[in-house]
């Protein structure tokens, strides 16, 4: 059986001062996103995960985003090294958390840069996006890593958003959905389902038909349960306005050894 393992690290007291790049800053409130960054803790718990929380890293605005320290397919975790220098200090923590959890590591060197929002996989094709934090020596090592564990990795081009988590994630069935103002090519997908709300590109498998999205997109979660999946949704308001959506909150570790 798959694992149900992740990866998550509390907000710190500097989030509103995290990095924007493709929207206007506006003001956090912190007190109200550790609130609703325990109510996405808690879905992922109540959906059967185990949690583990990355130790803090109070000096990096953007660390409660984990999923972006690493990219993690079969038992490896290839340790992303971010196009933006001042996340790098977000790493040795998580890099120990993936550690004690027994997977076995690797890690992207200079001059390569990749950031984990930038890797949707499914099954065992890896897509990757090339833009703004992940460069192509970034891609060509994921590819030298996980190559030969099986995966297919495709390119894609990224630059309407900050990762390419932020336009396009998948269903249980490996359809990819996404916001089509915000993908720069649909025709890499051989299977594309539009929805009508940014937030609505957004889904975490939780396991079975279930989807943790964000509360954000009440159409988007009609239509996932018109296809027959059930919606779980979570307000994710004050990371929403730092670029953040509900698949950066955490690493998933699907296939760790037993």
């Amino acid at each position: 059986m798959p694992s149900r393992h992740a990866l998550v690290r509390r907000p710190g007291p500097r989030l509103a001062e995290g990095l924007v790049t493709h929207i206007e800053r506006r003001p956090v409130d912190a007190a109200l996103a550790l609130r609703q960054w325990e109510g996405y803790v808690r879905a992922l718990r109540e959906h059967g995960w185990h949690t583990t929380e990355v130790a803090p890293a109070d000096d990096c605005p953007d660390a409660v985003f984990v999923e972006d320290t690493m990219v993690v397919f079969r038992n490896v975790a290839l340790l992303a090294r971010s196009g933006a220098d001042v996340r790098r200090a977000e790493l040795p923590a998580a890099r120990a958390a993936a550690e004690a959890l027994g997977c076995s590591l690797n890690a992207v060197r200079a001059p390569g840069t990749l950031d984990g929002g930038d890797v949707l996989k499914i099954g065992d094709t890896v897509y990757v996006g090339r833009g703004g934090r992940t460069n192509a020596e970034g891609v060509r090592q994921l590819r030298a890593a996980f190559e030969p564990l099986g995966a297919r990795v495709v390119p894609v081009p990224v630059s309407r958003v900050l990762h390419l988590k932020s336009a396009v994630t998948a269903l249980p069935d490996g359809t990819v959905v996404g916001y089509p103002p915000l993908v720069d090519d649909l025709s890499v997908f051989p299977h594309f389902r539009p929805v009508l709300e940014e937030p609505g590109a957004h889904v975490v498998l939780l396991g079975g038909d279930a989807l943790l999205m964000s509360a954000a997109a009440p159409r988007t979660a009609h239509l996932f349960a018109r296809l027959g999946y059930r919606p779980v949704p979570v307000d994710i308001g004050e990371f929403e306005k730092m670029e953040g959506c509900v698949t950066c909150l955490s690493v998933r570790l699907r296939e760790l050894p037993g």
